[in-house]
């Protein structure tokens, strides 16, 4: 029986309960902000304007961190890429996901390994097979026909044995492909994130008139003594 693969990190752990929850308080502050709205409630408006501002913070926030630990998270998912692709193929059904997206990652950057093909010779399979199979994701088109499962199979192997320089893959590995993947989209990344910001601004700014609109409407209603 094979050990329990760790194939997770507290850091990333924590960065999916932190998406989980924004999207669930964005849901919960559209909900707040389009009630407030119809019926005029300002402390619901209030709440709505809380929230957009929590959520733009959090964002600010996330930014900064990712900037300035951008060396510590490329530790932590090398270290998870790494002991996901050892183990790659002996994973259970509840672990199978994490290779389903690693192949995707393969497959659309055009990359293989983290940080180049070696990475795979670390593979339980791959070792027991004298490295004659290869991982399909990492397959180079332009070589040919890529079967559609995990591990795909030399035609001619080399005397029975081979090495990572006979599979017919990518050369480069996902760690830099990921990082050229983000250069060249920085200006649309930064765009996005732009107007998503301005958005969330215009948002504050629409709850905090109509916040004293409809004090002013009161105010008004009040009868004079």
């Amino acid at each position: 029986l094979l050990a329990p693969t760790e194939v997770s990190s507290p850091s990333l752990k924590t960065g999916t309960y932190i998406l989980i929850s924004v999207g669930a308080l964005t849901m919960l502050m559209g909900f707040l902000g389009c009630l407030g709205t119809v019926n005029e409630i300002r402390c619901l408006l209030g709440l709505y304007f809380t929230c957009l501002m929590v959520i733009l913070i959090t964002q600010v926030a996330a930014g900064l961190v990712i900037y300035f630990q951008k060396e510590t998270l490329k530790e932590e998912l090398s270290r998870v890429v790494g002991s996901m692709i050892e183990n790659y193929g002996t994973l259970d059904e509840d672990e199978r996901n994490l290779e389903d997206a690693w192949d995707y990652v393969q497959s659309q950057i055009a990359c293989c390994g983290w940080t180049g093909a070696k990475d795979w010779e670390k593979n339980k399979i791959i070792i027991n097979e004298s490295m004659t199979v290869y991982p399909c994701s990492c397959f180079n088109s332009s070589k040919g026909f890529q079967a559609d499962s995990h591990f795909c199979n030399l035609d001619v192997p080399v005397n029975g044995t081979a090495t990572d320089a006979d599979w017919p893959i990518h050369k480069q590995g996902c760690m830099d492909g990921v990082e050229k993947w983000l250069k060249d989209n920085l200006g649309v990344i930064l765009g996005v994130c732009t107007g998503v910001a301005v958005i969330e601004l215009l948002g504050m700014i629409l709850s905090i008139s109509l916040c004293k609109n409809i004090h002013s409407e009161d105010y008004t209603k009040v009868p004079k003594s």
